[in-house]
């Protein structure tokens, strides 16, 4: 780890100022660096305020000094929410979407105005500079001045040539080495931090804040140095307009289905001394009170910070404390940054200091018991706009990352074990889901709260049918081309086994599918969507080909361009695999939660989790059991799931980088977009589950009320 030295700083600031008035750069860069230099000094004045507000005991931005004596925070009166909101604008400028086309964060403007040979690369540093205002007010001074320390010395690269011929191969050259050894040499430190925030500190920043904030006064919000906009101040204001006994509910609901996923499992969750809490800036009043429901069985929280490197995921890894974007195509421009440094040297590294800090901590990290999710749905929709001059990952870097995944998931299974791990998650829609926002709210906190005891029940009836078949057939209707023939897991002894779970509302809230895990061999056909809201995109007229399981060709029609088309399920649905088993086969019943989407038409706007309760789904990647297919899984009628494995999962044994996708994504096809749903015997005989949309199976009717509905 580093340590925060200030005369050292102060240094370093006084040479960014001096940058300020550079004349004597190629003209080609005396722009970057002058603009750069003067955001940096200002970042550096919004530290500096700060840090004597803290001294002051003015806490406007949080809860820094509140648990000491219990007391509130105080806050400071001068500054208003525009106050705030003005800072915040300043300091978010570069990337705003009104500014952002005409700043360097723009890799096409970088490019434009610096040249291809080193455009890349600066606006790449730009981007990961804006991590400069979070650390200043989350109290990182120490990565706040190894950034700095890098703006310097990429300063200095691009000042060595200025004697001679000016040579921008050659500056390149001096900037991308200075830039990959940063990263290379401090990896220990910010791929360390990543391991440390979500399993070992329980006193950080953002504990501090959750327990000591007054959130009755949204300037909390500021506190993060995240970007606030309008999602997280109307979420926080609608929150705090919410009854006690209603957040409690909320937060009980989310609390429970952690505790009850270790116990349908059976792992014992008091083994454990940390759980990590995912949640969006607005829903602090909800977390607060988790946080001490967690502490009641023995659970302190852990937080991990939003990614807001290249080298972290910043735009693509979306599992931590975390907001809405300021500008989802700058995130989109940046997302394969890391392609300026990943090579496999570069991966090694990473590994190597993951095992180190996994050792380091190896007792503390036993004692994580994995992460609950609050995640929000209802961001406006992105359709990205793709550029020429945006980094892209190499062949070679791609097999590179693929492997870097497979290796690190395969080194946390070891220091965490599947037998001993489990989550929960849970989803509520953002003020940008509507005008009719409140009550859609209102219903998803309904749906997430259910009687589990009436699924259970039909969910059985439907999984007594499903036994009894060799094979499902799911055909699409009308314009939906879906038809997928689905070979399903033998058993071999009927009275005490089953080939589907009964998912009730434990790690997956809402409750309301029963899954398995197909055979692969002899699963195929044609998966088709019309639309679909997958991850940060919306996919339109998505259609993915499976040949005994594994998935041969896809499409879609989001561009012009075929291949635009393919990159994108490349990257965000296949995960930059060349192939990906189907990991699972489910058939969401929760239709009330349909009803809802469809009375409100916001079906492209729900949340897989959701989404994957609302009809039948195909999960490609991993399987549901992925890293615990040796635990006894049972269903409450006390039969063994014994579809826990594939042929891809089995390699684990033999050859385990090959085993593992660390990847699960759900595609679900709409009711109103489907034929039939029939169970195939071995004898031949047909078990119709459902037909037309609707439920047809003896027992499962009520299912058919929310659908059938005017």
């Amino acid at each position: 780890m580093v340590e925060f030295d200030e005369e050292q700083y102060g240094l370093i600031v006084d040479r960014i100022a001096d940058m300020t008035s550079e004349n004597e750069l190629p003209e080609s860069f005396r722009d970057y660096f002058c603009l750069s230099a003067k955001w940096i000094c200002e970042v550096c004045e919004y530290r500096s305020k700060l840090r004597k507000e803290e001294k002051e005991g003015i806490l406007w931005r949080g809860a820094a000094k509140c648990e000491a004596d219990g007391n509130a925070p105080e806050t400071n009166a001068s500054a208003s929410m525009e106050d705030l909101a003005g800072e915040q604008r300043r300091l978010y400028a570069f990337v705003l979407p009104e500014n952002y086309e005409n700043s360097y964060t723009d890799p096409a403007y970088a490019n434009d105005r610096i040249g291809a040979e080193c455009g890349g690369l600066l606006s790449m540093l730009s981007a990961d500079l804006m991590a400069l205002p979070v650390w200043a007010a989350q109290g990182r001074d120490d990565l706040f001045l190894l950034l700095l320390q890098l703006f310097v010395e990429v300063y200095g690269c691009v000042a060595a040539g200025r004697e001679e011929a000016y040579d921008p191969g050659a500056a390149a050259k001096r900037i991308e080495e200075a830039v990959y050894w940063f990263y290379h040499d401090y990896s220990e430190v910010f791929t360390a931090e990543q391991i440390l925030d979500m399993a070992v500190r329980t006193d950080g920043f953002f504990h501090r804040l959750i327990t000591g904030a007054d959130l009755s006064d949204l300037r909390y919000l500021y506190a993060y140095g995240y970007y606030v906009g309008e999602n997280e101040k109307q979420l926080a204001a609608y929150m705090n307009a919410l009854a006690e006994e209603d957040v409690q509910r909320m937060a009980d609901t989310f609390t429970e289905g952690y505790r009850i996923g270790f116990s349908v499992t059976r792992k014992d969750i008091t083994k454990k001394r940390t759980v990590r809490i995912d949640y969006p800036l607005g829903m602090e009043r909800m977390v607060r009170l988790a946080v001490k429901n967690f502490a009641a069985i023995g659970l302190s929280a852990t937080f991990v910070p939003k990614p807001l490197l290249s080298v972290q995921g910043r735009g693509v890894t979306r599992r931590s404390v975390t907001c809405v974007s300021v500008n989802r195509q700058f995130e989109y421009d940046h997302k394969e940054d890391a392609g300026f440094i990943l090579d496999a040297r570069y991966a090694n590294r990473r590994i190597e200091v993951m095992r180190d800090t996994y050792e380091a901590n190896e007792k503390e990290v036993r004692l994580y018991g994995g992460p609950a999710v609050i995640e929000m749905f209802g961001e406006d929709k992105f359709e990205p706009v793709n550029k020429r001059q945006n980094r892209v990952f190499t062949d070679e870097q791609n097999a590179i990352n693929v492997r870097f995944s497979n290796e690190s998931g395969l080194l946390t299974d070891k220091f965490i074990p599947g037998d001993e791990y489990s989550f929960t998650i849970i989803s509520y829609p953002y003020p940008s889901i509507g005008k009719e926002f409140a009550r859609i709210f209102d219903e998803v906190v309904k749906i997430n709260t259910l009687d589990y005891m009436e699924y259970r029940t039909i969910q059985q009836r439907l999984i007594d049918l499903l036994d009894r078949g060799e094979w499902v057939l799911v055909r699409g209707k009308g314009a939906n081309l879906t038809d997928m023939r689905v070979k399903l897991y033998p058993i071999t002894d009927p009275d005490r086994q089953t080939k589907f779970e009964n998912c009730v509302a434990d790690v997956n809230i809402p409750v309301g599918e029963v899954f398995t895990s197909p055979v692969l061999e002899g699963t195929g056909g044609t998966l088709f969507v019309s639309e679909i809201f997958l991850g940060d995109y919306c996919f339109k007229n998505l259609r993915i080909t499976f040949s005994d399981g594994m998935i041969t060709d896809y499409t879609c029609e989001n561009f012009a361009s075929e291949e635009e088309n393919k990159k994108l399920i490349f990257d965000n649905i296949l995960h930059r695999h060349k192939t990906l088993p189907i990991g699972e086969f489910a058939i969401g019943t929760n239709t009330t939660a349909y009803r809802m989407a469809k009375d409100y038409g916001i079906f492209d706007r729900l949340p897989i989790l959701i989404a994957e309760k609302t009809g039948p789904h195909f999960a490609v990647g991993d399987t549901c059991y992925s890293h615990a297919e040796d635990i006894a899984m049972y269903n409450p009628d006390k039969k063994e799931v014994v579809a826990r494995d594939n042929a891809c999962s089995r390699l684990r044994k033999t050859a385990p980088e090959k085993a593992y996708f660390n990847c699960h994504t759900d595609i679900t096809i709409p009711f109103e977009e489907l034929g039939e749903i029939t169970v195939v015997a071995a004898d031949g005989s047909r078990f119709p589950l459902i037909k037309d949309g609707l439920f047809v199976a003896e027992g499962t009717n009520a299912l058919n009320e929310p659908l059938l509905k005017s």
